[in-house]
């Protein structure tokens, strides 16, 4: 009998340990979500103080369909304005090219003899 409650008891105390573990891991995601969301938030400000309304639109159109990409113009965007290179906004043409060269394939070459 006291076997049974004694396993019963181990059973609750475990029980409760987990869902104390889970609460920790989900109140920690959280906390991470929330810090990475702040962290987007104030890329896309950097961004946006930048960069012509026009880029920013083509920036934000372009990060639907290749976020990669676009986080790779952002970063040097960002770069550039943390150095203090950046002196004027840069217009939708600019953003266009930056686009257009980071899209480039490396096209491989073979010939056949």
């Amino acid at each position: 009998m006291t076997d049974d409650r004694e396993l019963e008891e181990i059973k609750r105390k475990r029980l409760a340990d987990l869902q104390n573990q889970a609460a920790a891991n989900q109140a920690m995601q959280d906390r991470e979500e929330v810090q990475r969301k702040a962290a987007e938030k104030e890329r896309q400000d950097i961004v946006k103080r930048f960069v012509t309304p026009e880029a920013y639109e083509r920036i934000t159109n372009v990060k639907l369909v290749r976020p990669e990409l676009v986080e790779n113009v952002e970063n040097q965007i960002i770069m550039l304005a943390q150095s203090g290179r950046l002196n004027r906004l840069i217009t939708d043409a600019e953003v266009k090219s930056l686009l257009a060269r980071l899209s480039e394939k490396r096209e491989t070459k073979i010939e056949r003899r």
